[in-house]
């Protein structure tokens, strides 16, 4: 008994063998896994519910928002919005940081400064004692 299908060796025969695959299958998996990932991720996020005691202690504070340093083109040092002489900044730094000795200086320079300038100014930020310096920047926009 021989069985005959397409593409079979006939004469007049111009099927080729056909190679589908059929994603119907995997299709029906994946939506049922994300429709379960989707119910079951609020749920992983909020926790359980517990009763928390009530306590006498005080509130923990933020930390102290950081001291803003200016430079301008011009050569002026701005702490805060207030100018100080190059001089008198290392030990108005050195007062500050003896105060709260956690918080951090943002150096905001103008970018015409020349590189050195802004380095010798870090290294009087350094000798106050104070060791988190940042540099301030603005993100670059799309062109």
């Amino acid at each position: 008994m021989a069985m005959l299908l397409p593409g079979g060796g006939g004469e007049d025969d111009d099927a080729h063998p056909v190679s589908d695959i059929n994603v119907t299958p995997l299709v029906d998996v994946m939506l049922v896994l994300l429709v379960i990932f989707m119910v079951t991720a609020p749920m992983l996020t909020a926790g359980i519910q517990v009763d928390v005691p009530r306590a006498a202690a005080a509130r923990l504070t933020p930390p102290e928002p950081p001291l803003e340093l200016g430079m301008t083109r011009e050569g002026q040092i701005f702490l805060g919005k207030e100018e100080v002489e190059e001089a008198a900044l290392p030990q108005r730094l050195a007062a500050m940081h003896a105060e709260t000795p956690d918080r951090a200086v943002h150096l905001r320079a103008d970018r015409g400064i020349e590189y050195g300038e802004v380095l010798r100014v870090m290294g009087l930020v350094q000798q106050a004692g104070i060791q988190r310096v940042a540099l301030v920047s603005r993100p670059e926009t799309a062109r």
